[in-house]
């Protein structure tokens, strides 16, 4: 973005600091009249004919574009890609308290990979597994829906899962006596 000096341009469009349209005039007097007010002269649109200038803080639009940038980047959130282990002779307890973890895992909106293992003659009832990431998916069916069906890679069996709202459940603090 050219400021003052760097704008070498003949004519330009010269905007207002409150917004109103001044007219088109040599870009020596509209540093002039930006020099005059305290501003800065500022080119925003460069391939208009002739080019758009504004008169304003250039300072203070810089703070605000970064402060509505930041504000930007705090509000977003980046989903990460838990992973669940399970093993085909899981116990009920044990499964349980996967399918929670993932459930959490899920409320927060991330993703959850769930593989299971084959040990030796384990390769020999991929239906064992098929079955146990079924069950597993309708457990968590409340908080997320599968992404990628069950599939037998080598000797892990993996699925994914995904939440089904995207945004991400904010804990909230309560704010009363201690």
């Amino acid at each position: 973005m050219q400021i003052n000096e760097q704008i070498r341009d003949r004519e330009v469009r010269v905007i207002g600091a409150d917004g109103g349209q001044i007219g088109i005039m040599s870009a020596r007097d509209a540093q002039r009249i930006a020099y005059e007010k305290n501003l800065d002269l500022v080119k925003i649109s460069p391939t208009a004919n002739p080019p758009v200038c504004r008169i304003m803080d250039y300072g203070k639009y810089r703070f605000e574009q970064a402060k509505r940038e930041k504000e930007a980047r705090k509000n977003q959130h980046i989903v990460e890609i838990k992973e669940v282990r399970l093993s085909l002779n899981i116990d009920t307890h044990d499964f349980n308290t996967k399918v929670n973890h993932a459930m959490r895992f899920l409320q927060e909106g991330n993703k959850v990979k769930v593989s299971i293992r084959f040990r030796g003659r384990e390769m020999g009832h991929p239906e064992i597994g098929t079955e146990i990431m079924q069950r597993f998916a309708e457990a968590v069916s409340e908080c997320g829906g599968v992404e990628k069906q069950p599939k037998l890679e080598g000797r892990h069996m993996i699925m994914f899962v995904s939440a089904k709202t995207q945004k991400p459940a904010k804990k909230e603090k309560e704010a009363g006596p201690r």
